[in-house]
């Protein structure tokens, strides 16, 4: 019996100890609007945003403009010293001449050609006249059938040989004309070539940014400069795989800049990209702003939240007072269910089971 006397205070003790390492906070719903958010980081793109980029390899012996020039559409902006595009031009013009060349009329080959069936021709009339002659001469047993037949042979020899010289010159004028064809493209596709060592603006825009200096050696595909739209920029937002089911088109957002963040710019959600990008592990919008830019350096990097959802004069709790399977703790009643509605990171629409009186409490150690 002492020994239980003993206990009876350590256990009251614990019991204290506990009560007094409690918090127990109070509050009742609110009325009150409120707006869900999707934050995002991005950076600001030019709009018609595109690389200039080297289409062969060499050295940059010119580069025709500085960071924030203004272009028009087909100026030349660098020179790539290719030797190789240039001697294949050159060569390629060499034999479209000769080329040419070879279809006249007075061509050497076919002009040899001609002058053989000429000749052939004059042959064909010669032995046509003595086989006439010798078929008389054979009819009046003047000469021998032997003679008679040879000369006969004789004349379809050269009826066969000015057919066969004809086919021949068709022949060569056929080739001529097939390799003027051929010489044709391969000098358009040499000229393409040489073309390449000019780097012409696609699209005219200004250049945001400069990617290699003068004598630079630069290989097929590497980034001469980044061009876009001249005054259009707009914001390109990474957002996270959970809440691009969230992003709608025309949503506001408001966008805060890397470089100030003491300044707010509004902006409309104008385009979702339609692809996941593997890389970032993210989906990306584009929002184009209401205000006015004072900023506009591409590459800027920022933050934004989306305005994904908005509603006013909700009855609401705050998110950390919702318990488990939609209860909150009611003074002097305890667990109650409640009917929630929206939901935002902080706070929790109030549909049913409770009342703006209800007083709800939350423990916190």
């Amino acid at each position: 019996m002492k020994q239980a006397v003993k206990i009876l205070p350590i256990i009251a003790g614990l019991i204290l100890l506990n009560s007094c390492g409690k918090k127990l906070t109070e509050t009742k719903p609110i009325r009150k609007s409120i707006t869900e958010t999707v934050f995002a980081s991005g950076v600001l793109v030019p709009e018609n945003q595109y690389n200039l980029t080297a289409q062969s390899e060499g050295y940059i012996v010119a580069l025709n403009f500085i960071e924030g020039d203004t272009v028009k559409q087909d100026a030349v902006l660098a020179v790539i010293d290719n030797q190789q595009n240039t001697f294949n031009a050159q060569s390629a013009n060499a034999l479209l001449s000769i080329a040419n060349m070879n279809v006249r009329p007075d061509a050497p080959a076919l002009k040899q050609v001609q002058a053989n069936i000429a000749a052939a021709i004059f042959k064909l009339k010669e032995d046509s006249l003595q086989a006439d002659r010798y078929k008389k001469l054979y009819e009046s047993k003047s000469v021998s059938k032997f003679d008679y037949e040879n000369m006969a042979l004789a004349f379809e020899n050269s009826k066969a040989n000015v057919t066969a010289l004809k086919e021949n010159y068709n022949v060569l004028k056929q080739q001529a004309d097939q390799q003027l064809i051929i010489q044709k493209s391969q000098t358009g596709i040499n000229s393409f070539f040489q073309g390449n060592n000019e780097l012409k603006a696609v699209v005219g825009g200004k250049i945001y940014e400069k990617k290699k200096q003068l004598g630079d050696y630069v290989k097929k595909g590497d980034i001469i400069a980044v061009i876009g739209k001249q005054d259009d920029i707009y914001a390109k937002l990474s957002i996270d795989e959970t809440n691009i089911s969230k992003i709608k088109l025309g949503q506001k957002a408001i966008v805060q800049l890397n470089t100030d963040k003491t300044k707010n710019y509004n902006g409309v959600v104008t385009e979702i990209y339609p692809a996941f990008d593997d890389q970032a592990q993210s989906f990306y919008c584009k929002v184009k702003f209401i205000d006015n830019m004072d900023f506009r350096i591409s590459g800027t990097q920022l933050q934004a939240n989306v305005v994904v959802s908005e509603k006013k004069d909700l009855l609401v709790i705050p998110k950390a007072y919702l318990d488990y399977g939609n209860k909150v703790n009611v003074k002097d009643k305890g667990q109650v269910v409640i009917q929630p509605g929206f939901i935002s990171t902080e706070w929790v629409e109030i549909k049913g089971g409770i009342d703006g009186n209800t007083i709800i409490t939350l423990d916190q150690h």
